[in-house]
């Protein structure tokens, strides 16, 4: 295959309703697993949607009854079963007032079987290497520049009030308080709180002056010189619109 061809195979998506199982390990005891359907398909990837956020960065494993002429391994078997690198994940409200609301999770194919260092941590973080394996799929490494709150963007010292909703492992409202943040960027902000809040955690930050709701991933915590706790949170799926406060 030449390699222009495999990068046009690479953009192509079907739009197919497949039923997915997907599953999470927390931790070496920990794992979830939800039902939802695919929204489109590549035989590199995937993208649906789960009720509760996946961060990025995260290894989970799909089964699905994939068509084989998409398949890069398995055939003959009547479900695909995959590991996919979580690429991007973005906040959907709630359809209706009643509603709840649903996490959209585009992946990239990985492999038939994780990584080494996966059955020993899951909780480690992957990122794309530069070059695809002999399959097809993507390959992947440890993430190499893992978070930190000191940030090359520009971050504003501006004291924007917001809503920090703490989600549980449904995706539902846990726990919530009104702040202010210590500074923001478009990527991200250190806010105030009163919460405990554990690194990794998803909360929803909301701001009903600029009527925006973002979802962000709590990356640290951290108490000042002023004995005030802050969250360090990345804006998931979405950036926060400077010019909105510039």
């Amino acid at each position: 295959m030449k390699s222009g061809d495999r990068g046009e195979r690479r953009r192509e998506r079907v739009r197919l309703e497949l039923p997915v199982r997907v599953a999470v390990r927390e931790g070496a005891n920990e794992e979830w697993v939800e039902v939802s359907r695919i929204l489109d398909l590549t035989p590199f990837g995937a993208r649906f949607s789960l009720a509760r956020p996946v961060d990025r960065g995260r290894l989970v494993h799909l089964t699905l009854p994939m068509p084989r002429q998409l398949r890069c391994f398995d055939h003959v078997e009547d479900q695909y079963r995959v590991w996919a690198l979580v690429r991007n994940v973005t906040f959907m409200p709630p359809a209706t007032e009643t509603g709840l609301p649903r996490f959209e999770l585009g992946v990239a194919f990985v492999g038939k079987y994780p990584p080494a260092s996966y059955k020993a941590n899951p909780a480690i973080r992957y990122e794309i290497a530069e070059d695809p394996t002999a399959a097809d799929l993507w390959r992947v490494r440890e993430q190499l520049a893992p978070y930190t709150p000191v940030q090359r963007e520009t971050r504003l010292s501006l004291p924007v009030d917001v809503i920090i909703e703490v989600l549980d492992e449904r995706g539902q409202i846990a726990a919530s308080e009104q702040t202010v943040t210590e500074n923001i960027s478009r990527h991200g902000a250190s806010v105030f709180t009163t919460l405990t809040v554990e690194r990794g955690r998803f909360v929803r930050v909301r701001s009903a002056h600029y009527t925006l709701t973002l979802l962000a991933v709590v990356r640290n915590t951290r108490t000042g010189a002023d004995n005030i706790p802050r969250l360090h949170l990345e804006f998931v799926g979405r950036t926060w619109p400077l010019e909105l406060i510039e």
